[in-house]
């Protein structure tokens, strides 16, 4: 991962500590856009960036904060968030247990402290 990536996973956390508890989920797009990226390639970069804060947290034992980052289509995350999720051994390999393990993962999110990121 470059130093730009890393960099871009830093702010990617920052918007997400901000969010507030009683509305923490975003769009993927809107994460773009609040990062202020331009096409082509946005969704594929903030993908990139919250892959990395999924290592980062995953590797300190914190809760996924990526779990708050939802599709514009549905009300989860996309695919490429549950394959990294069980790829860490975050989440089972069921694909019928997903929405309850995000679920939980939102839950662990959302009662830390944000600032403790």
């Amino acid at each position: 991962m470059s130093d730009t990536d890393i960099a871009l996973a830093a702010r990617v956390r920052e918007i997400l500590t901000r969010r507030d508890p009683d509305d923490p989920f975003i769009t993927y797009q809107a994460l773009a856009s609040e990062l202020g990226l331009q096409p082509p390639g946005t969704i594929q970069r903030v993908a990139a960036a919250l892959e990395q804060t999924m290592r980062e947290d995953v590797a300190a034992g914190r809760p996924m904060i990526a779990a708050l980052v939802i599709s514009r289509a549905g009300d989860m995350p996309r695919r490429g968030f549950f394959d990294l999720a069980v790829a860490l051994g975050r989440f089972p390999d069921d694909l019928d247990a997903h929405r309850a393990a995000w679920e939980s993962e939102c839950a662990a999110v959302i009662s830390q402290d944000f600032l403790g990121y």
